[in-house]
């Protein structure tokens, strides 16, 4: 009986240490966080506007106090993982490999039974790569930094602005919020960001855009092509505030949990 109760704890365990993700870091004082947890502790500190600290012993916690530990990372990658598709068991390290060259039933697998090519984003009138051409003179990507601030009020809100910038001959400022300006986002687990495009310069006539944000070029972060429009004026020089399309809350959090976020801005000038 008590081998098979150390039996049943062991493939409890193991089944536990499977759940958590190949990046390990570990506190100055040796505690352990995988990835996912030190990106939350570190953005639930930016929204707090409080220093992240180890939820074990309270000791201070960064990107540069904290170091992977390589024994731990080791040991996780050789546990049994099961392939979603197959269901198959291989070590969490080939798993991927598996996946993408190997399983006949995945659809990463080029050749897979649910495989599907991904569509590419198409421009706001679909006129694909001619439109594009025609666009050509007319479209700007710089890279954008949102820097946090946060408002005067009794309870302060984090919020990112950006400065100000050129482009089209034209300048502007993008903002950004989270959770749509809600008053505690720290007790949610669920993290979005949206984010504005407002025209400071002054215009003669009208002035139509389509624009769109997507990860800055030194980033891991996973943001969904979405393409919006608006007619700028005068009289009507501010966007309404539209969702960043990021994947998940997890990839929110590391846009949060960084210093500043670092995004790049497409726009197309419509002409007529």
């Amino acid at each position: 009986v008590f081998q098979e109760e150390r039996g049943q704890q062991s493939v409890f365990l193991q089944h536990r240490w499977v759940q958590i993700c190949f990046t390990c870091l570990r506190c100055t004082n040796g505690h352990l966080m995988c990835a996912g947890c030190f990106i939350h502790l570190l953005a639930d500190a930016r929204l707090k506007e409080e220093q992240a600290t180890c939820p074990n012993c309270r000791c201070e916690i960064s990107k540069s106090l904290c170091c992977r530990n390589l024994a731990v990372e080791k040991a996780v990658s050789e546990l049994p993982s099961e392939c979603g598709f197959c269901m198959q068991q291989f070590p969490r390290s080939l798993l991927e490999r598996h996946q993408k060259e190997e399983c006949q039933d995945s659809c990463r697998h080029p050749g897979g039974t649910h495989h599907a090519p991904a569509a590419a984003p198409a421009l706001p009138d679909g006129g694909g790569r001619s439109r594009l051409t025609r666009l050509s003179p007319f479209l700007c990507f710089p890279e954008v930094q949102f820097r946090p601030y946060r408002t005067d009020d009794f309870i302060t809100r984090l919020y990112y602005e950006t400065p100000r910038l050129t482009v089209l001959n034209q300048t502007w400022v993008l903002k950004a919020r989270v959770n749509d300006s809600e008053r505690n986002p720290n007790l949610s687990c669920k993290r979005t960001l949206s984010f504005q495009l407002i025209l400071k310069s002054k215009i003669n006539s009208p002035m139509e855009c389509s624009f769109l944000l997507l990860e800055g070029p030194y980033d891991d972060v996973k943001i969904h092509p979405v393409i919006y429009h608006f007619v700028f004026s005068n009289e009507n020089n501010e966007t309404d505030y539209m969702a960043l399309p990021i994947v998940d809350s997890v990839e929110c959090n590391k846009l949060l949990a960084a210093k500043n976020i670092n995004l790049r801005l497409f726009i197309f000038q419509i002409q007529k």
